[in-house]
């Protein structure tokens, strides 16, 4: 396979107005994917849509100018989750479908996510010959005059997805007598999840609805979900939910404010789906970073647990292939094949608030089905892979696994959207797991700073 040089573990990502996120790039990555997916003589069309940050005012037209050079139209639909954006490409049967969003980011950055037309994310081979189109050169290629594409808006886009979301509610049920916060993180869903929950029947507090394109993922959304959960208890909500600044992921919190992750949620879903016949495989699909105790407890319930690399592309991949319905991640991706392609935050939210109403009971016992193994995430700064493959790094990690045994688990991993390494253990032994991450991120930090 091709090198990649700007696609990582989930599109393009980088510093707004800095390569390679410039406005130069992205009309090279409209002009090439738009070349990539034009084969036949029907309108070729792309859908584009992206999240609230003030850099998308930027990168938005200089796709759209790539992809109209190559001959193909563009369907706007402005801020809407990134989900929404791959449902949309395939109810519009468009040939792509981009999103502009750097999801958990803060506004600094910005990234360009890309969507076959049948809704999923691009593959790395394809995005490979993506970037081999952009290498090239594609000055020869250009749309002569006559066949330049056009750009409207879709003027529907936000109702559209919020009937497809509500569509995926389990028919007969409500979420009337419930009081629910809802932190959209001031980004793609600001609109669309409020909505959707309150029509569903709803009381809903509403926080992170006012985005300023500065304040997306600011103190607020699912990587800062303390505001959702200390609004949980002041407002003495049943439950509460915040979403990133794209809309695909999600974090909850019961009734008191104590969280829910994504490995909660996975086990919530998998266990109602299962009870109902709904659970298609008999097995759920998570990362490599999913609790011990998440594996456990499906195995408890005769459900199989598969696990794969970070990113929700990889879930789904491994979804698609073993014919399984539900995967996730534990930072709040969930993916439900029977209603989306990708991760769905306010889908997934919908799943576990259904079997809230079925179950009756409150959230701090209905929706905590078991007791995570202790486990330690530690983020550690670096400038590229290199500590890595320092020879104290390999001897502190050899070090680590040793004093974890057989129970224990370690993974140390270059994250592929920040310019950290993720160091995690787990164990039974919560004072063990501590101060393993401790000590391997400190030999890291130091490889680092060599």
């Amino acid at each position: 396979m091709t090198q990649r040089s700007y696609f990582g573990t989930d599109g393009i990502r980088g510093t707004a107005n800095a390569p390679p996120m410039t406005a130069e790039v992205a009309l090279a990555v409209g002009m090439a994917a738009g070349l990539q997916f034009t084969s036949g003589d029907h309108r070729h069309r792309a859908v584009i849509g992206k999240d609230t940050r003030l850099s998308g005012y930027m990168l938005e037209p200089a796709l759209t100018a790539g992809f109209i050079s190559v001959g193909m139209d563009v369907v706007l639909v402005g801020p809407l989750p990134t989900p929404a954006v791959a449902m949309l490409t395939r109810s519009l049967r468009a040939d792509l479908g981009v999103m502009i969003s750097a999801s958990h980011n803060p506004y600094q950055d910005n990234g360009i996510k890309l969507f076959g037309p049948d809704g999923f994310k691009l593959s790395d081979e394809v995005e490979a010959r993506i970037e081999a189109r952009m290498a090239a050169g594609m000055a020869g290629e250009l749309a002569p005059a006559s066949d330049l594409g056009r750009a409207t808006r879709l003027e529907d886009a936000v109702g559209r997805y919020i009937e497809y979301v509500k569509a995926s509610f389990p028919r007969g049920l409500r979420l009337d007598g419930l009081r629910i916060v809802v932190d959209c993180a001031n980004g793609a869903a600001y609109r669309v999840a409020p909505t959707v929950l309150h029509e569903l029947g709803a009381d809903v507090v509403p926080l992170g609805v006012h985005p300023d394109g500065f304040n997306i993922n600011a103190g607020s959304g699912s990587t800062h979900p303390e505001a959702m959960a200390e609004a949980v208890a002041r407002e003495g909500a049943h439950i509460g939910l915040a979403l990133d600044g794209d809309g695909d992921r999600v974090v909850m919190a019961d009734e008191a404010g104590a969280l829910l992750d994504g490995d909660q949620l996975l086990a919530v879903i998998a266990r109602a789906w299962h009870e109902s016949g709904l659970l298609r495989g008999g097995a759920v699909v998570a990362t490599v970073m999913s609790n011990l105790g998440l594996e456990e407890y499906l195995r408890g319930l005769g459900i199989g647990l598969v696990r794969t690399r970070v990113g929700d592309r990889y879930v789904v991949e491994r979804m698609l292939a073993d014919g399984l319905n539900l995967g996730g991640e534990q930072s709040g991706h969930i993916v439900l094949s029977d209603h989306a392609t990708t991760g769905d935050g306010l889908l997934a939210a919908l799943q576990v608030l259904a079997a809230l109403v079925k179950g009756g009971g409150p959230a701090s016992s209905a929706l905590r089905p078991f007791q995570p193994i202790p486990q330690r995430l530690m983020n550690v700064p670096v400038n590229g892979t290199a500590p890595l493959r320092d020879r104290e790094v390999k001897r502190a990690i050899a070090e680590a696994e040793a004093r974890l045994g057989a129970r224990g688990r370690l993974l140390v991993r270059a994250s592929g959207t920040e310019p950290v390494v993720r160091v995690m253990a787990e164990g039974p032994d919560e004072a063990a797991v501590a101060e393993v991450v401790e000590t391997l991120a400190a030999a890291i930090g130091g490889a680092a700073a060599r």
